[in-house]
């Protein structure tokens, strides 16, 4: 995955550049790893199947290097960045856990929200589960630690888009977290981001939140 990544981040960050200056994309981060040695993703639970994923092998699973920010509207970047990412069922389930690249960039309170929304026109729309808020999230340029977010199982349907939010609070604990979402390289992927005046849907030509859906089928 790192090889794909060195010509991968070296033509999306030219894209990101032409992109800013439309004052559409997300805010991109590349940045030295803090680790070299690779601690291994969580093992999924044996009594969920994956619904959704895009993640790499248990030791690099995705890029510590590379990442998305995710920041309250208190935070340190002083301004709201949040983050969405979509994934579409093949058969109908019912979703339990999301896994996620999310980690702490040291600043603020070192916990974020995970939810589940319907989709809208290519944004989230309906919160469907959650917020569920995950503390203790691992330091930024590290790898592999997931955070986890249990939900009440919730019903979704085969063939229709459905969103994973990062977020936070609107105000008091949380809202000042800054953090990152790494990165997976999937060019021309659907994703969604919000700054604060409502959910923005685009194509990336970068690469997408590193993450897996679980749950049961039927």
């Amino acid at each position: 995955m790192k090889n794909v990544l060195i010509l991968f981040c070296s033509v999306s960050f030219c894209s990101l550049i032409l992109l800013a200056q439309t004052g559409k994309p997300p805010r991109a981060v590349h940045a030295a790893e803090k680790s070299p040695i690779h601690v291994p993703a969580q093992d999924e639970p044996t009594a969920l199947a994956k619904i959704y994923g895009n993640l790499g092998s248990k030791t690099d699973a995705y890029s510590d290097e590379n990442w998305w920010v995710v920041a309250g509207p208190n935070s340190q970047s002083g301004q709201q960045h949040f983050f969405g990412l979509p994934f579409t069922p093949k058969v109908n389930a019912h979703v339990s856990q999301v896994q996620a690249a999310l980690q702490y960039n040291g600043s603020g309170a070192n916990q974020v929200n995970l939810s589940i929304y319907g989709d809208n026109a290519g944004a989230p729309g309906t919160l469907l589960a959650g917020p569920v808020t995950v503390t203790n999230l691992p330091e930024s340029g590290t790898c592999c630690t997931l955070v986890v977010a249990n939900f009440s199982p919730v019903s979704v349907i085969e063939g229709t888009r459905y969103w994973v939010v990062a977020d936070t609070p609107a105000s008091g604990t949380g809202s000042d977290f800054y953090g990152t979402w790494d990165w997976v390289p999937k060019p021309l992927y659907p994703q969604a981001y919000s700054t604060g005046s409502g959910w923005i849907g685009y194509n990336s030509t970068n690469a997408e939140a590193a993450g897996e859906v679980l749950g049961t089928i039927p």
